[in-house]
């Protein structure tokens, strides 16, 4: 499972047309409203042409980070001409959050709805089942307030109860009998959307019902699980990077070919000055092999991380291996230092290794002389179906090509590879 950050803007339109049939479902009527009026402004839109329905807007960022009130990063009760005024000055601009800089490129606009009561909601998928997290005080500095926030485990497979909905309304928290019943169907409903649509992560403060009785989700975080894609259930949904972290041609690359195959193909740059490279197999072993890499005090060196998994066929395991090498050969050697690739990963249970291998064979005999006048050494440790056979590949590779290469089955642990590492770095 990858949980994969989503804008605000692509939750909420998510969210709001299936809850609407939700509650249809629920309650055989369209009693219960939730609108969605949002626009998202991008790079593309033309602001002269813009037009703004609101009266009043409200204006933020989009860009996957949070605490915009604290940056000033929100307008509230903006006219439409204030509303594009302000989206003007920041539009295209560098800014700075914490640590990181990037470019704010989309904006989301909404209307300004005066309100009086603000609840919180937050949802989070876990190994045990869901975790519901509720308070009738929520809104801005809910953490100031958090002795007034309810929480509830909901096992996996199961669904909210009746029982359990009453249970987080404790007597200290009045709220008067309709808007108590509107937001018992709404997490009864929210619940249930959030396990159908795989998100795996959801935070809404507030959430609100206006004058006339419709709900609102003001401010809204979410997660899904990108592994439900083939799915169909979030159509025209993108996963744009965190802020303040560009991405490289190659690491695109990559994430279109792990969208076009039935296995997963993943890749990071973490630091493209780093000697320490890596084509790594399987989701858990590649969070192991880097922490032992770590440990072994090379994480500073660590250029990459990735992992490729659910047996790829070998010509997918050839474009992911050239792409590595591609990014490992834009950065010169350090003198006789070198550099060291680890092409590792635990015991498969139904990836071919030799089939995998043969694809990153064939990566390492286009970029053979590169990597010998980089003075790359390459270290091997792999185990499953077929290892046998991968190894001798990547023996006989090594000789033919003449590249310093050391190869391990499964007899030698992860963090002995990562000690090999050291040796080899040093």
């Amino acid at each position: 499972m990858a949980r994969r950050k989503i804008r605000e803007y692509d939750g909420k339109k998510i969210l709001c047309q299936a809850l609407q049939k939700e509650f249809s479902l629920l309650l055989h009527s369209t009693s219960l409203e939730v609108p969605f009026h949002s626009i998202l402004v991008t790079p593309q839109t033309d602001l002269e042409q813009l037009a703004i329905p609101f009266s009043t807007s409200v204006v933020k960022p989009d860009m996957l980070f949070g605490k915009r009130k604290q940056y000033g990063l929100v307008l509230l009760d903006a006219s439409p001409e204030e509303a594009k005024k302000w989206i003007q000055k920041y539009h295209h601009k560098p800014f700075t959050v914490g640590k990181a800089t990037d470019v704010l490129t989309h904006f989301l606009i909404e209307p300004f709805i005066a309100h009086q009561k603000e609840f919180y909601l937050s949802l989070t998928s876990g190994r045990e089942g869901d975790l519901l997290q509720f308070s009738a005080l929520g809104g801005a500095g809910i953490e100031e307030r958090w002795n007034s926030v309810v929480s509830l485990q909901i096992p996996t497979g199961d669904l909210l109860s009746q029982e359990q909905l009453l249970s987080l309304f404790s007597e200290q928290v009045y709220l008067e009998k309709e808007i108590k019943e509107k937001i018992i169907l709404f997490l009864q409903a929210i619940h249930k959307l959030f396990v159908d649509l795989h998100f795996t992560s959801l935070e809404i403060n507030p959430f609100i019902f206006d004058e006339h009785g419709e709900l609102h989700l003001l401010d809204l975080v979410a997660e899904v699980d990108d592994c439900a894609s083939f799915k169909n259930l979030w159509p025209e949904l993108s996963f744009p990077s965190p802020f303040g972290r560009l991405i490289s041609p190659e690491e695109e690359y990559i994430q279109q070919l792990d969208q076009d195959s039935g296995a997963s193909l993943k890749l990071t740059l973490l630091n493209p000055e780093g000697k320490v490279w890596n084509i790594l197999s399987g989701g858990g072993a590649s969070i192991i092999s880097l922490d032992c890499l770590s440990h072994a005090g090379l994480g500073n060196e660590i250029a990459n991380y990735g992992e490729y998994s659910g047996n790829p066929t070998p010509e997918e395991s050839y474009q992911y291996a050239k792409t590595v090498l591609e990014l490992m050969m834009k950065t010169e050697a350090n003198g006789k230092e070198g550099k060291v690739l680890l092409i590792a990963g635990a015991i498969a249970n139904f990836t071919d290794v030799e089939k995998t291998f043969s694809g990153i064979v064939k990566a390492l005999e286009e970029y053979a002389l590169q990597l010998r006048n980089s003075n790359t050494k390459i270290i091997v440790r792999r185990g499953g179906p077929n290892y046998e056979k991968g190894l001798e590949l990547m023996r006989v590779c090594g000789e033919k090509l003449g590249l310093p290469m050391e190869v391990y089955g499964p007899e030698m642990p992860l963090a002995g590879i990562a000690q090999r590492m050291e040796v080899a770095r040093n």
